[in-house]
């Protein structure tokens, strides 16, 4: 029986384009480098979620927006999150969402995405550093509030 399959191929690749920006330790670091990524205002405009990749010295690697989203929410696909990590060899991840409200206090939507992200990151061996709540003007760490 002679059979002809045709699937997609799967390429990865790492091409590190840029020198390194610098170590991140704290949450206000992470945010300085992430409150510009949000290009004309849009951090006020709806919600977006990006995802800071740092090496095992804890700098940043790269970043990427994962999912945008509407007024009062965006979803995010964990495998998405992850498959980023596995792709600039990423040792630890910092996730950070926008509320575009200003409101900084996490919903339970929020919660519930900051424990996938965490069991997930668990099972891959990438340390989940922090999640972010940003707005225009502040943000909220869950790893500084003791819940990460």
């Amino acid at each position: 029986m002679d059979m002809d399959f045709k699937v997609a191929e799967v390429t990865l690749q790492y091409r590190p384009i840029c020198k390194k920006q610098g170590k991140v330790i704290s949450s206000e670091e992470a945010y300085t480098i992430l409150r510009p990524t949000f290009k004309g205002g849009t951090i006020e405009y709806r919600e977006y979620a990006k995802v800071l990749y740092l090496n095992q010295a804890s700098e940043v690697i790269a970043y990427n927006t994962v999912s945008e989203g509407g007024l009062t929410e965006t979803s995010v696909d964990v495998r998405l999150l992850l498959q980023g990590a596995l792709l600039t060899n990423a040792t630890q991840i910092i996730l950070a969402h926008n509320h575009p409200s200003g409101n900084l206090k996490p919903s339970s939507q929020d919660d519930m995405l900051t424990r996938n992200v965490k069991n997930a990151c668990e099972v891959m061996r990438v340390h989940f550093t922090d999640h972010l709540i940003l707005s225009a003007d502040d943000y909220y760490s869950y790893r500084d509030e003791g819940r990460i």
